[in-house]
């Protein structure tokens, strides 16, 4: 599921280490639409899985929910989270997504992004086994992850692209079609109710000043021409995302549970 302290080597704690806030595949504006198609409100006990440096959070926090729980299991992520995260009823847990300890139909909204992609479908299937566990029937489950299109990609060009990823950020990225997401929340008695995508265009200039304004922008830019070992690698990673750009995107879905 992830480590108890941050592994530096993995391509997006390199980003963060640069500066960049927003981490998510689809950007600032499909983590907006994931939060808006959640509808949450203030008779709302959400839970985030993998909170990471608590963008999103801040987000949903803006809807005042009655309670907001996350799961996070990096053990450091957890203690800046708390930093900025605190209040009444607000709390992070060190745990693992796929075994919360939360317990069964007690909450109504939850959420988690840029993290099932990270993992074996059948880890992907006991984490989303787990969000129906603790969710209320008619509850909604968001994710917003790394997609690949078209619907009908190729076996070896799915395989070619999850090598190559893999390789640039040094995590076993699997992103699948947004039929294969919408068909593993279905499995686990799920209900699609809203669908949006995105580019995958984390790195690309136009979506850097979207997500982080233009003078982080600038910031980061700077960050990372004056670290050259974390230059080679963020080129790297942008180079296999422009090479894929045809056949990555990034996927939000909402799901109720029947």
């Amino acid at each position: 599921m992830g480590n108890k302290t941050i592994d530096t080597k993995q391509g997006h704690w390199i980003l963060a280490k640069m500066g960049k806030k927003v981490l998510r595949p689809g950007g600032k504006e499909l983590t907006q639409k994931l939060i808006q198609n959640l509808k949450i409100s203030l008779e709302d006990d959400i839970v985030e899985f993998a909170p990471g440096l608590g963008f999103t959070a801040s987000i949903a926090l803006q809807s005042n929910p009655k309670t907001y729980t996350g799961i996070e299991l990096n053990e450091e992520a957890a203690s800046i989270l708390r930093k900025t995260i605190n209040g009444k009823d607000r709390q992070i847990i060190i745990g693992n997504a796929a075994e919360s300890t939360l317990n069964n139909n007690s909450y109504s909204k939850v959420y988690g992004e840029a993290m099932l992609t990270m993992q074996a479908d059948h880890r992907k299937f006991e984490i989303i086994k787990e969000a129906h566990r603790i969710l209320k029937t008619g509850g909604l489950y968001g994710i917003h992850e790394l997609g690949l299109q078209p619907n009908d990609i190729s076996e070896e060009k799915k395989a070619e692209i999850q090598r190559a990823l893999a390789q640039v950020i040094k995590v076993n990225a699997r992103p699948l079609t947004i039929s294969e997401w919408s068909n593993l929340l279905e499995k686990e008695g799920f209900k699609v109710i809203k669908t949006e995508t995105n580019p995958m265009h984390l790195l690309e200039p136009k979506r850097m000043i979207d997500d982080e304004g233009f003078f982080r922008t600038l910031k980061i830019a700077f960050n990372i021409l004056t670290h050259p070992k974390e230059r080679k690698r963020i080129l790297a990673m942008r180079k296999v995302f422009r090479k894929y750009q045809s056949h990555l995107n990034a996927i939000s879905i909402v799901a109720e549970k029947k």
